[in-house]
């Protein structure tokens, strides 16, 4: 995009930037939470250790997100504000019962999360997109959190079908709010929406970009072993 790549993007565009990143943001702050908390249900100390660096790794996303806000010209505090009632909303209906299903969202919820993000960075200036892309980097969880899932099915195979169903609860969750936060911010619909010298999403772009998202969630639940 023309604007970006003179390192001056118009007010809307800077708008659009930092409500993207104080939106991931805040989603990293939470994120940092709820491992925090999803610790403290942990079988083992070797999980809680795993679990622990994981919850370090969010919060060091995090602060290169703040640092990025502040270089353009807003108070980050203020732009993680904008975001923290609709996380808080979708927490609240997502709130895991055990430990699996805290793993299950983690890596479910937070994957699809990152997929919806990621998307969007595409249509910023490099150094915020970079920014982004380096937030959204698996923390570890990967690994750790497949082989958990595996083992507690292998050892309990009616684990598996609730974990599917708890699976397909978050992916459902997780669209309505990426829906939300894309659609309640104009800053964030004129950026996908385009303009003269921007490229944007037209309703069937934005139709694959939801369908490449069902695609990655499905093949993430099949790494768990799940039917998503």
């Amino acid at each position: 995009m023309s604007a970006s790549a003179e390192g001056s993007p118009d007010e809307d565009y800077r708008l659009a930037a930092i409500d993207l990143l104080g939106a991931i943001a805040y989603g990293e702050l939470s994120a940092f939470e709820r491992l925090v908390e999803d610790a403290k249900m942990a079988p083992g100390i070797d999980d809680k250790i795993a679990i622990g660096a994981m919850a370090t790794a969010e919060f060091g996303h995090l602060q290169k997100l703040v640092a990025r806000i502040a270089e353009l010209g807003a108070d980050p505090a203020e732009a993680m504000q904008e975001f923290r009632a609709s996380f808080e909303a979708f927490h609240a209906h997502t709130a895991p019962a055990d430990y699996f299903e805290g793993l299950i969202k983690a890596y479910v919820g937070d994957g699809l999360a990152a997929d919806f993000y990621r998307e969007i960075a595409a249509y910023l200036d490099a150094e915020t997109r970079e920014v982004i892309i380096a937030s959204l980097e698996d923390s570890g969880q990967t690994a750790f959190i497949v082989d958990r899932v595996r083992a507690g099915i292998a050892e309990d195979h009616r684990l598996g079908g609730r974990l599917a169903l708890w699976g397909r609860r978050l992916m459902g969750e997780a669209l309505t709010q990426a829906q939300r936060v894309a659609g309640d911010r104009d800053a964030l619909t004129a950026l996908l929406a385009g303009g003269v010298d921007r490229p944007g999403l037209d309703l069937a772009a934005l139709g694959r970009m939801f369908t490449r998202l069902t695609e990655l969630h499905t093949a993430r639940m099949a790494e768990l072993g799940l039917e998503a």
